[in-house]
């Protein structure tokens, strides 16, 4: 069998060459098995950590400039190398910053793009078919470069080969209709040509993938028919052959249902095993945005994944993680696949029970520690031997529990799961918990009059359980508006994606307070926010010596109110009033609260309207003057946003909707507030810093050892 886990997204993904148009230009494996290469559309190279989702790098070249080869990873030198406007060569090092400052050439022909060589030297690929070594092209950039292909044979696909030392480019072209593969070896210079057959006279070739194996290289191609054909040629030639035609073997016949496939990818796993992405994973289904893992050797789909928002024909296997754009994101999804057999195909290995496979939908974390990959492949006799007696009881427990579970009443679930929760031994609760969400969650998508809101807090309460692992428990939460089960999940799940928070923070701003009144909703944790909103703050404004008014004075020259305004709506004014109601307020501070990746943010709030991002930001600016600078004191068990958490946030809503905002009437008052604010903080630390450096001065005057038992000393501090 094969397994596709919980996808994670690496990173989201930019505009490419007309409005509208996404993807990416590339992805390369980079200087860690964790870390990849991704270039976009447009103008930039990005080195991220795959499973912290955290870019380490990047590089971007200047307006008017593009990309148009994959940036690959010198494994030699430790280099970079991208190729720029077709000729332009560029080679850079993790430690440059300034891009343009980079080492460049410019050579003699066009380059269709860079192949990475995992021991060797990468090679460059010319859009007339010749093959060069970076080294070589960087020591003479100018050398002449020789015309392999025929005139209007265009390269539609390429990949480099390895075998020890050897190392070779494999490369389709296309002319009038008809398709062709070479095989470019260097060291010796050897070149191979040949004919691929004809398949069918209405198909096309959509995507290839190769790989090297007993010395014959395989060639499998995804045509437009849903079929996937094997072209097969020898590794090993002593001199250049001339051309033959190549027969075609039908490998897959994939449901189609007599469609026309337009777009899609293939990657090959191991010798049975492919991944598929554009085709219906079934014959019931039409949808063509499935990721599926396909057995070549008896024709069975083993795994499949949707992706939403739509793919993008493209896909890239590392390190046992498939990389896939799909929608505005590149998502990365980690693979298993066994030892192709026909038990295994047939789903009839004694060690694949359904509870087992249910259990491979673990968190991204556990099986970056490898926890997930032992489970799956574990067998049923290494388990035998390592349970107890008393584990083999368990796992009948749980049997009978998904039983109970499929057809209890939502008054019988919270007994059953009492009763089995309290006697589950804790290696095993977290995967039995999971699959007992799962299970619930389907329930309820399958019966819109079935949600069992205490049995879900119930497993909740757990912590046993992550977005990963129950990805659809916070959306069915937020669709049911069980407020208080998303507050759990908000406080609870470490994982929660950035889109996912978004969603929570768009439906929390917009829901009507009339709708939250007879709510559940907990409040424990801003039980202090109506003791300052009916509290009146003293006249005194200066606090500890401090006060904001009297700097604010000669350090901003933007007037807010005029004299005849209330001075009330002073931009201090502690008496300021909550603008949203306690329990709006309580549904916000868990979403404020929640960990996050800026960059991956940042996109995600630009979905937020106008009237959201306003209310938003007066709520921030509310905790912000009443929790930090207002006279009430803060209670023992405060549990709110803290200052950075505040103050990054609305930096983070003035980045994604600046512009929008300065030409927005309603925002004027508020962006002048935090206007004067900043101002009056840069003037505070500047006055901080004189004090600073006159105790530091006054730290280095040495005490003389000649000073009587009277003396006067004058200090001098400027």
């Amino acid at each position: 069998m094969a397994a596709l886990f919980e996808g994670l997204i690496v990173c989201t993904l930019s505009g490419g060459k007309s409005r509208g148009q996404l993807g990416v230009l590339g992805v390369e494996a980079g200087s860690e098995a964790d870390r990849i290469v991704v270039t976009d559309l447009g103008r930039s190279v990005t080195v991220y950590q795959v499973s912290d989702q955290k870019p380490l790098g990047a590089w971007t070249v200047k307006q008017g400039q593009k990309l148009t080869s994959p940036a690959v990873f010198n494994s030699q030198t430790g280099e970079f190398a991208v190729v720029q406007d077709n000729k332009v060569l560029r080679v850079w090092r993790d430690e440059d910053v300034n891009f343009d400052k980079v080492f460049k050439a410019t050579l003699s022909a066009n380059v269709h793009r860079l192949h990475a060589v995992p021991s060797g030297e990468p090679l460059a690929l010319f859009e007339r078919g010749a093959v060069r070594q970076l080294d070589t092209l960087l020591a003479v950039p100018q050398q002449e470069v020789e015309s392999v292909l025929s005139e209007n044979e265009v390269i539609r696909w390429s990949i480099c080969l390895s075998e020890a030392n050897h190392h070779a480019v494999l490369f389709a072209t296309e002319k009038d209709d008809e398709y062709f593969l070479y095989l470019q070896k260097l060291n010796p210079d050897i070149l191979q040509k040949y004919k691929m057959g004809t398949v069918d006279s209405d198909a096309t070739p959509i995507s290839f993938t190769a790989t090297l194996q007993n010395e014959a290289v395989t060639v499998m191609c995804l045509y437009s028919s849903n079929c996937v054909y094997t072209f097969t040629l020898p590794w090993h030639s002593a001199i250049s052959e001339e051309m033959r035609t190549l027969s075609a073997t039908l490998s897959l016949q994939l449901p189609g249902l007599g469609c026309v496939l337009t777009e899609g990818a293939i990657a090959s796993l191991d010798d049975a095993h492919i991944a598929v992405l554009g085709a219906p994973c079934s014959t019931e289904i039409s949808d063509k945005d499935f990721l599926g893992i396909w057995n070549t050797h008896f024709q069975t789909l083993q795994a499949s994944k949707k992706l939403a928002g739509g793919i993008h024909g493209q896909l890239w296997c590392y390190e046992g993680k498939l990389y896939a754009p799909h929608g505005k994101v590149l998502t990365a999804v980690p693979y298993h696949c066994e030892k192709s057999s026909l038990a295994a195909a047939l789903g009839r290995l004694k060690h694949t029970t359904s509870e087992e496979v249910r259990s491979t939908a673990l968190d991204w974390y556990s099986f970056l520690e490898g926890e997930a990959t032992v489970k799956v492949i574990q067998t049923r006799r290494s388990k035998l031997t390592k349970k107890s007696t008393s584990q083999g009881t368990a796992t009948s427990s749980i049997n009978s529990v998904f039983e109970e579970v499929k057809n209890a009443s939502q008054e019988n679930l919270v007994k059953i799961l009492e009763s089995y929760l309290s006697s589950v031994q804790d290696p095993d609760l977290q995967v039995s918990v999971c699959q007992i969400v799962s299970e619930l969650v389907v329930r309820c998508q399958t019966d819109t009059k079935f949600f069992p809101q205490n049995a879900l807090l119930q497993l909740v309460r757990t912590e046993r359980l992550s977005y990963s692992t129950s990805p659809d428990l916070l959306m069915l939460a937020l669709e049911k508006q069980d407020f208080v089960l998303l507050q759990m999940c908000l406080r609870l799940f470490p994982d929660i994606p950035e889109a996912a928070t978004c969603a929570c923070l768009k439906s929390f701003l917009s829901i009507p307070d009339t709708t939250l009144e007879d709510a559940s909703v907990d409040l424990e944790r801003i039980s202090f926010i109506e003791s300052l909103s009916t509290s009146s703050g003293t006249k005194d404004k200066t606090q500890n010596g401090y006060s904001p008014s009297l700097l604010e004075e000669d350090s901003c020259d933007i007037q807010i109110t005029t004299p005849k305004q209330d001075r009330t709506n002073d931009w201090m004014d502690i008496n300021l009033p909550c603008p949203v109601s306690l329990k709006k307020a309580a549904l916000l501070n868990d979403v404020l609260q929640i960990t996050y990746t800026e960059n991956f943010l940042l996109p995600n709030l630009k979905d937020l309207s106008v009237q959201q991002v306003l209310l938003l930001l007066q709520y921030l600016w509310f905790l912000y003057i009443r929790c930090v600078h207002g006279t009430c004191n803060l209670p023992p068990g405060f549990n709110g946003p803290s200052v950075n958490q505040i103050l990054d946030w609305v930096s983070l809503l003035l980045d994604a909707h600046f512009t929008v905002l300065v030409l927005t009437p309603q925002a004027k008052h508020l962006l002048l507030q935090l206007h004067k604010f900043v101002r009056c903080q840069v003037k505070f630390f500047s006055e901080l810093s004189k004090i600073e450096g006159s105790l530091q001065q006054l730290h280095r005057i040495k005490k003389s050892s000649e000073n009587s038992l009277y003396s006067i000393e004058v200090l001098h501090l400027f």
